[in-house]
This record gives structure tokens, C-alpha cells and sequence, in this order.
């Protein structure tokens, strides 16, 4: 059975490679058609309403499958003195992420997959588009989200798609059912969804 799952924890990372490296050879490298997103406002929505779960100012935040790290300017942009971590698994991905930002004051970036690697303890936790991706383990949304709550010390913030065409590798979430699981985390868990007929975000606090 581990050997299993071990197997398809590699299946699934496969796909979101493939998947992202072929964005990148129909897109490029540069913009948000790179991270799956259909086009550069419907990235920017979300983050809008990510950044409303507190004020961030002189918090930390990690932000989790950071892609090309353009959360870290729009929340700088809002809230100051944030300490900034991303981290992603796709290397082509985090490379844009370092060059653009790397050089940033309290800005990190290191490549790992947060779903299984590690993770540093920070006030915050963001997810925008991260926890979209279809896997072999029913219960994977349910993993994911437990695993990033764990690691902030304050609330933790993740959007998922409510519906979406069927291509394979990106699934969408029945918004109820996601907020019944966190209720078992927190007693204090918020859903956003008036923002778009395709997407939803949640706030879980400690």
C-alpha cells in the first residue's frame, strides 16, 4: 500500500509537471497563461480576495505553490513589512519567481513540493490555484488542507475552482462539502464565493 501511494504521489506530480511545462511551450515563461490561469485578471481577482482574510502588515506569509511569486508584489503593494516564502515544485516556474523577487527584502523562495516537503511556520498560509489539480487519493483536498493549517500560527486562505471544463488535470470543489471539512478544523472558517460563478475562496483561522 505505501509503495502505492508512493507511486501515485510521483503519477500526480508527473501531470502537474506536463501540464505546466506544456502552458510554458504554448505561452511562454513570462506571463500568468504560464500557470494555467486564462488570463491576468482572473489571477489578480483572487488575489484580492485572499488579501482580505486580515490585515497583513509585519506578518508572515507563505505562500504555497507560488508559481512565478506575483503574490508577494500584490500583497507588498497592500499590507507592509510582510515577511514573504514561496515555494514550488516546477523549477522553470520558481526560476522567474527568484529572478524577479529573489532579491527583495524578506522575500524567500525554495523549490519543494509543499504537499509533501517540510514547511516553515508563518502566521499565514495562501493558496491561489495550487489545490485545483486532480489526484489519485480521494482525499487529497482534505490532506492538503490540513497540512497547510498546520504549519500558520493565524489562518490560512485557499481558492478552489466550483466548476470547470473537464481536461484531466484541474478539478472543481462542491464549496459546502470543503467548508464541512474545515469546520472540523476551526470553529472560525469564512467562505467567499460572490466574487465569481466559477471559483470560491475560505478562510479557516486558529
Amino acid at each position: 500500500m505505501i509503495i502505492k501511494a508512493l507511486m501515485n504521489i510521483e503519477s500526480d506530480s508527473l501531470s502537474i509537471f506536463n501540464y505546466h511545462r506544456g502552458m510554458i511551450g504554448m505561452h511562454g515563461n513570462k506571463d500568468s497563461a504560464a500557470l494555467g490561469w486564462k488570463d491576468a485578471q482572473s489571477q489578480m481577482v483572487r488575489f484580492e480576495i485572499l488579501a482580505q482574510i486580515a490585515d497583513l502588515s509585519y506578518h508572515s506569509v507563505l505562500d504555497a505553490g507560488c508559481g512565478h511569486g506575483d503574490l508577494k508584489t500584490f500583497l507588498y503593494d497592500i499590507y507592509p513589512g510582510i515577511s514573504y516564502w514561496g515555494i514550488e515544485q516546477i523549477p522553470e516556474l520558481i526560476k522567474v519567481a527568484v529572478d524577479r523577487y529573489g532579491h527583495c527584502m524578506d522575500t524567500h523562495f525554495y523549490t519543494g513540493n509543499f504537499l509533501t516537503d517540510s514547511l516553515p511556520v508563518v502566521d499565514y498560509v495562501m493558496a491561489s490555484g495550487s489545490l485545483n489539480y486532480r489526484s489519485h487519493d480521494p482525499d487529497f483536498i482534505f490532506k492538503a488542507i490540513k497540512k497547510i493549517y498546520d504549519c500558520c500560527t493565524m489562518g490560512v486562505g485557499f481558492n478552489l475552482l466550483s466548476k470547470i471544463p473537464e481536461n484531466g488535470i484541474i478539478v472543481a470543489y462542491d464549496a459546502l462539502k470543503i467548508i464541512d471539512y474545515c469546520n472540523t478544523l476551526s470553529t472560525k472558517v469564512i467562505l467567499k464565493r460572490d466574487y465569481s460563478d466559477e471559483d470560491f475562496t475560505v478562510f479557516i483561522y486558529h
